[in-house]
């Protein structure tokens, strides 16, 4: 057990949503939010390298001067067994319910597909806005026919693995990539969790699929990428295929909008939750 530094940052009402998107492109693990009673928001990181703090740390206060910082070193302790206590459940739309492994007995959830997911530092337990963003749309998806078991599909900055996971579940087949290698060996053990044969995790990214076209294409990462992937996410996409952009900010999905319609597609449904956003071509 390594002791861990508690990084707080108050953030005046105004900066909530710029602070939110820097913290999205520095911090991929996550952090906890708390709006508090004086209309601030004070955004708590938790990670055990004092050198990832202080850099973080140094470029807030560059970007937001107004910001108000404090560092906390918390004891030592099983802070696994303690997090187990807090992780609840997570549905998504009306088909999936995501689940650490040790809840993957409950019965509470008849009706939907389980995703069980090893919590680890790979993006994605279904906690995150853009994660469920992602697997209600899924859901959408399956139910109106547009997606159908037998198809193929890629998942473009998997993570833990949780959407391939969840296509797999479904009856469709497909590859997941990501470049980082932590991620890929997460999503793998993910996969073995839920015999979910059909999904294949693989490092890298849409430059290794030249020529290759799917049925559905989800990706999950970030504005500037997602613009600077258009051409190509666009000629993975079978004609009439479905493509899923989630990962950016609701203040960042017209500049989106607008790389994907100069490759010629029409404008999107976009599925909204708070500050986040997720862009449908079906």
């Amino acid at each position: 057990m390594k002791p861990i530094i508690r990084f707080e940052v108050t953030v005046p009402e105004n900066d909530t949503e710029p602070v939110t998107g820097f913290l999205a492109l520095h911090v991929p693990f996550g952090w906890e939010e708390e709006r508090l009673a004086s209309g601030a928001t004070c955004f708590r990181i938790h990670n055990e390298h004092m050198d990832f703090i202080d850099g973080l740390h140094l470029a807030l206060q560059a970007a937001f001067p107004e910001v108000q910082c404090t560092k906390t070193m918390l004891e030592e302790q099983d802070w696994l067994s303690a997090w187990r206590q807090f992780f609840t459940p997570v549905t998504c739309g009306s088909r999936f319910v995501v689940l650490p492994p040790w809840l993957a007995e409950t019965q509470d959830f008849p009706d939907r597909t389980k995703v069980l997911i090893e919590p680890k530092s790979a993006f994605g337990t279904g906690h995150h806005a853009t994660t469920a963003l992602c697997l209600t749309v899924l859901s959408e998806l399956l139910d109106s026919g547009r997606v159908y078991a037998g198809q193929n599909f890629l998942d473009l900055g998997t993570g833990s693995g949780v959407l391939g996971i969840a296509c797999c579940k479904s009856g469709l087949n497909g590859e997941g990539y990501d470049i980082d290698p932590l991620a890929i060996d997460n999503a793998l053990e993910n996969r073995a969790l839920n015999n979910a044969e059909g999904f294949l995790p693989c490092i890298g990214s849409i430059d290794d699929l030249a020529g290759r076209t799917f049925d559905l294409i989800l990706a999950n990462i970030l504005a500037r990428p997602l613009i600077e992937m258009a051409p190509y996410l666009c000629q993975a996409r079978k004609d009439g295929g479905c493509l899923v952009l989630s990962g950016l900010l609701t203040v960042q999905a017209n500049d989106v909008v607008a790389a994907y319609a100069a490759q010629n597609l029409p404008a999107p449904r976009r599925e909204v939750d708070g500050e986040w956003c997720a862009l449908v071509w079906q």
